[in-house]
């Protein structure tokens, strides 16, 4: 299985901020898509960090009230760790569980093509087991 297979079946809708935003806007932003992190990108399109709940928690511990008027630029992990569509699912799940990363960018010729989270690669990771399941059950109750 490759990252492309998850980007199909998701799709490839990425939701992104500036470096320029506040933390306000971001977690607006977080709350409003329902997500964990977004991708940083600014004028030109090309993906130059990843912020996430945890940054913002991270950044709230140790700023206090202030942390509100800060920028993403201030909190973003950069540059972003990234993989690409022709990557496979297990070393991708390998790369994240190591890192302890939860979202990374999707790119292709260095453009943002979609986003993958640690959900979506255990969905997919449980969907393969499921499909190998049936197909076992199958040749066992059709007589081997």
């Amino acid at each position: 299985m490759r990252i492309h297979d998850i980007l199909r079946r998701k799709g490839d809708a990425v939701v992104t901020i500036t470096s320029a935003a506040t933390v306000t806007e971001l977690v607006r932003l977080l709350t409003e898509h329902q997500i964990g992190a977004v991708v940083v990108s600014d004028a030109d399109g090309e993906a130059t960090g990843v912020v996430s709940e945890r940054d913002v928690i991270r950044h709230l511990h140790d700023a206090g009230p202030a942390a509100s008027t800060a920028t993403v630029r201030d909190l973003m992990t950069a540059p972003p760790i990234t993989c690409s569509p022709e990557d496979e699912v297990e070393t991708l799940a390998r790369t994240m569980t190591e890192r302890r990363i939860r979202h990374l960018p999707v790119l292709v010729d260095g453009r943002l093509a979609g986003m993958v989270s640690i959900g979506d690669v255990v969905k997919q990771r449980l969907d393969q087991l499921q499909a190998e399941r049936d197909q076992l059950e199958d040749y066992v109750y059709q007589g081997g």
